[in-house]
């Protein structure tokens, strides 16, 4: 394999208030993983990432919406100041907010509307553990509007929106030492994976947020980091490449459960290891191996697809085929470049393919084709996500 260093550090990491068509690339996958991951009994989710490794779709999320947050907010901050630039977060997140808010409410009324149409069937509102709600509705209400009930499946928004309100101290104390920016981040997440710091999920218990903002804060700065120019794109060498790719190859026994249940009788050592040392690879506090092993895969498909993403542009071949991929390929970076709105409704489809999943039954032609109509349905949601940004009304007929 040739591998060649960019022409410039600009080619390998595209200064803030540009477009790289790598991030929409990653980001239109991670989308179409997030929805197979999120459908009950998807036995697509036996091939997704996070069953070969210890990081999956959701590092890739984070970490692209930090490089997107540097993009987005970055020329805010540079040509309009800190407060202008604080205030351009603001926004966002409550945009965010009313988001998460939004899709609790959706998917909780559509739980409980299955649970009529079927109700000889599965407890749609026991699924996802939403009887607390509906039992105690007026003290969780409060809480659901303050995120102090963040049930499990609606974590992720919250997440995002506290790590976005840390974007202005994070940027602040970048322009007084990169070297500040840099130990807040690290001090937040050994305060997250040591002191076991969190946010309430529940008012009832002591139970965390899923996705704890203080542990995985670290993996959004360092794509923003990246993208914003803060820290420098690393060397493309062979010697990095393998290496990378032998962190991903060590991991396997240690991650992949067809190969950890086969070895773990032989050398029960996997099994005592996996215990053990289960803090490493945490999910909730973002433990330092899924960090590692994210970076490694990041860097082995960053140099894979190459400068400015040229080796996924549609180019050899014959010209059916090309024009076959130009096609693909625009959809997954349309689904990429409307995350957020793709996102919420991968959210709430994946509860209703699964519902719908329990009614044709769970056979190789249903989850082939349940799972290409959920495919079909975010790309529709990508498509009018872009349709109504684009102000149509404003147009000349």
């Amino acid at each position: 394999m040739t591998m060649q260093r960019p022409a410039a550090s600009s080619d390998a990491m595209p200064k803030s208030g540009t477009r790289d068509p790598r991030l929409d690339f990653f980001r239109g996958i991670a989308m179409f993983i997030i929805l197979i991951a999120h459908i009950p009994s998807n036995w697509l989710t036996l091939w997704i990432p996070a069953r070969f490794g210890f990081s999956d779709a959701t590092e890739t999320f984070v970490f692209c919406s930090g490089m997107a947050s540097a993009i987005a907010f970055g020329r805010a901050f540079r040509d309009k100041g800190w407060i202008m630039g604080s205030t351009r977060v603001s926004f966002r997140i409550w945009q965010v907010y009313w988001a998460h808010i939004g899709l609790f409410f959706a998917i909780a009324a559509t739980m409980v509307a299955l649970n009529s149409l079927f109700p000889d069937g599965r407890n749609y509102v026991s699924q996802l553990n939403l009887h607390p709600f509906f039992n105690n509705t007026q003290t969780n209400l409060i809480g659901l509007m303050t995120l102090t009930y963040v049930p499990n499946y609606f974590d992720i928004l919250p997440m995002y929106m506290v790590i976005l309100a840390m974007m202005p101290i994070m940027i602040g104390l970048m322009r007084i030492h990169l070297g500040l920016a840099i130990a807040f981040s690290l001090s937040l997440w050994l305060c997250a994976n040591i002191l076991g710091w969190n946010f309430p999920a529940e008012p009832w218990s002591e139970r965390g947020w899923f996705f704890n903002p203080l542990g995985w804060q670290l993996i959004f700065f360092t794509g923003f980091a990246l993208m914003a120019g803060w820290i420098p794109a690393p060397p493309v060498s062979k010697t990095l490449f393998w290496l990378a790719v032998a962190v991903i190859v060590i991991s396997l026994p240690f991650a992949y459960f067809r190969i950890f249940d086969g070895l773990q009788d032989v050398f029960p050592y996997f099994r005592e290891w996996r215990e053990e040392y289960r803090f490493l690879f945490n999910k909730t506090d973002f433990g330092i191996l899924r960090y590692i092993h994210f970076l490694a895969t990041a860097y082995v498909a960053w140099v894979l697809v190459g400068p400015k993403g040229a080796n996924i542009q549609p180019s050899g071949g014959t010209a059916f085929l090309s024009r076959v991929w130009e096609k693909v390929l625009a959809v997954i970076m349309k689904v990429g470049q409307q995350s957020l709105a793709v996102f919420i409704g991968s959210m709430y489809l994946a509860r209703v393919l699964g519902a719908l999943f329990d009614q044709v039954g769970r056979t190789h032609f249903t989850m082939l084709w349940v799972n290409a109509l959920g495919f079909a349905l975010i790309i529709g949601v990508a498509y009018g996500a872009g349709w109504f940004k684009s102000q149509p009304w404003k147009k000349k007929a």
